[in-house]
């Protein structure tokens, strides 16, 4: 759908959790119409299971949906699709619980990105950082997101779970099979062989949990599961619902963080120019990066009671899509929003992580591999060209990047 098509089709007809807008980079003119014209908007899709939903994008209405959870209930799920009852597919985590059980779960993992682990692991990323960079091909095009962006993800993700390093290809995998469904995406595994898939993944860290369990406590994610009060006694389904949150939350805000930030750069020149005079600037570049991507395009609530939204009736029991991406492009709470800016007076001032009691409970971690990549990049090029267009990800939930081509001039 080209600019004109979407500035004139009738507001009932536009659907902004089609993915082809995605695909195509037209997403945000979806979004500048919506906050103008209608941003609260009934929104429908033509995906069974997806149906009717509230559209929010202005940045003030998503903090209200956000930051009110006795009036907008995770549960139970936090993207559009809804499966029929007792469908396998209906993954429990605990991102898609409320409080009670959503604190306590929580609680379990959250240690991982304690402030003296973050201090503990600079080294270790930043060897692992200097180490990809240095096996780069110099004068010649390759695939920036094969080859640094998965790469340290999938690093940085073994170390967390102490997964076995010679196997965390398999990690970017599970991750784009747990967020790629048939329904939505016309490439992704039928529905049978998808969770045939996710129980491999099961069975593999089964196997991890079996040999954590009966060990004395650890500091990696399995072993905070399979000794927390609150976890140790999760079913099957709900520890695969959780390990897919786990995961997709440690690869995707990072991985397409990694590449955006190379894109970005790039199509603003000055701004590289300001970074390479003044290196410190990474500080508030990294946020920057993460707002002007916006990784997750978006996470839902639903209404628990009915009640009112900018202006608009909201029934208990419907469904509201928090387009994340659309609030950090609202100029009535960023300045400039389309501009990607290095020094912004407030960098933070950004809705990617989320707010309340789901932020994303990896963001410092998140932000110090990026830090760390930023200025190991200035150490060692002069110059990454992007040779051609992204390639992006058929999704209207992950927004990111499946290939970008670069060159490093010697």
């Amino acid at each position: 759908m080209t600019l004109d098509q979407i500035n004139s089709l009738p507001l009932d007809q536009l659907n902004p959790a089609d993915p082809q807008h995605f695909m195509d980079g037209t997403e945000l003119a979806v979004f500048d119409r919506l906050r103008r014209e209608d941003p609260v908007h009934r929104s429908h899709s033509p995906v069974p299971g997806m149906d009717s939903y509230w559209s929010v994008t202005r940045y003030e209405d998503i903090m209200h949906v956000d930051t009110n959870p006795a009036i907008y209930s995770s549960e139970p799920a936090i993207t559009l699709m809804d499966f029929p009852k007792g469908d396998e597919q209906q993954l429990k985590m605990f991102i898609a619980m409320d409080p009670p059980k959503h604190d306590e779960q929580r609680k379990a993992v959250a240690p991982i990105v304690a402030p003296t682990n973050l201090v503990n692991w600079q080294d270790l990323i930043r060897e692992r950082t200097g180490k990809v960079l240095d096996s780069l091909p110099r004068n010649e095009t390759f695939d920036w997101v094969d080859k640094v962006s998965i790469e340290l993800t999938t690093y940085m993700l073994a170390t967390l779970f102490d997964f076995p390093l010679e196997d965390r290809r398999l990690l970017p995998y599970w991750s784009d099979v747990a967020t790629s469904l048939k329904a939505t995406n016309p490439n992704a595994l039928e529905p049978q062989e998808r969770m045939a898939e996710l129980k491999k993944m099961l069975g593999y860290f089964t196997r991890l949990w079996n040999e954590r369990v009966n060990a004395p406590p650890r500091t990696d994610l399995i072993s905070m599961l399979a000794h927390g009060p609150a976890t140790r006694n999760m079913g099957p389904m709900e520890f695969m619902g959780n390990l897919i949150l786990l995961i997709v939350g440690g690869n995707d805000t990072t991985r397409n963080s990694m590449t955006s930030g190379v894109l970005a750069l790039s199509q603003n020149p000055e701004e590289m120019a300001k970074l390479r005079a003044n290196p410190a600037l990474i500080d508030s570049m990294v946020p920057e990066i993460i707002r002007w991507q916006t990784p997750l395009a978006y996470m839902r609530r639903t209404a628990l009671v009915d009640t009112e939204l900018g202006g608009k009736q909201i029934k208990k029991g419907e469904k509201l899509a928090m387009w994340y991406i659309s609030g950090n492009r609202d100029e009535a709470a960023i300045p400039e929003p389309y501009r990607f800016i290095i020094d912004r007076a407030r960098p933070r001032q950004h809705l990617s992580f989320g707010f309340g009691i789901h932020r994303c409970v990896g963001n410092r971690l998140a932000e110090l591999q990026l830090k760390i990549l930023w200025e190991e990049i200035l150490k060692r090029f002069p110059k990454i060209e992007v040779v051609d267009e992204p390639t992006r990800v058929f999704s209207s939930f992950v927004r990111g990047f499946s290939r970008l081509d670069v060159r490093l001039p010697s």
